[in-house]
């Protein structure tokens, strides 16, 4: 497994966390990790299959009070999942996305908008 701090691919097996996950220690940079480190289960105290079923629930527009009812988690739980999964999906967004060219740009919002406050600017017409 690779080192998630320092890329380091030659990391050892370093026994388990009482939930039972596996560890594993990096003789570069000397640090142990489990294998969901950096991702949505990481210390998390809930089941992943909850985890799942708070985002889905939330990502077909359920309110907040729903999945809480459905799922019979805490609110600030719920609350935390919904955000970290957010600031996840904002860094991949904003990793992924960069140095994009465009030859053309849909003008159809830009020409509504323009539209709209020609007709607030001039009541004449």
């Amino acid at each position: 497994m690779e080192c998630p701090l320092c890329s380091h691919d030659k990391t050892h097996k370093h026994g388990k966390t009482s939930r039972g996950n596996q560890r594993y220690y990096c003789p570069i940079c000397r640090q142990t990790f489990t294998s969901t480190f950096d991702t949505l289960y990481y210390r998390r105290q809930i089941e992943s299959e909850t985890i799942r079923t708070v985002l889905q629930a939330h990502a077909e527009e359920s309110s907040l009070r729903g999945v809480i009812r459905t799922t019979k988690e805490a609110y600030n739980t719920v609350v935390s999942l919904v955000r970290a999964a957010s600031q996840k999906r904002q860094m991949i967004h904003n990793a992924r996305l960069q140095n994009i060219e465009t030859s053309q740009i849909s003008g159809d919002e830009f020409w509504s908008f323009v539209q709209k406050n020609k007709n607030a600017v001039n009541p004449m017409n």
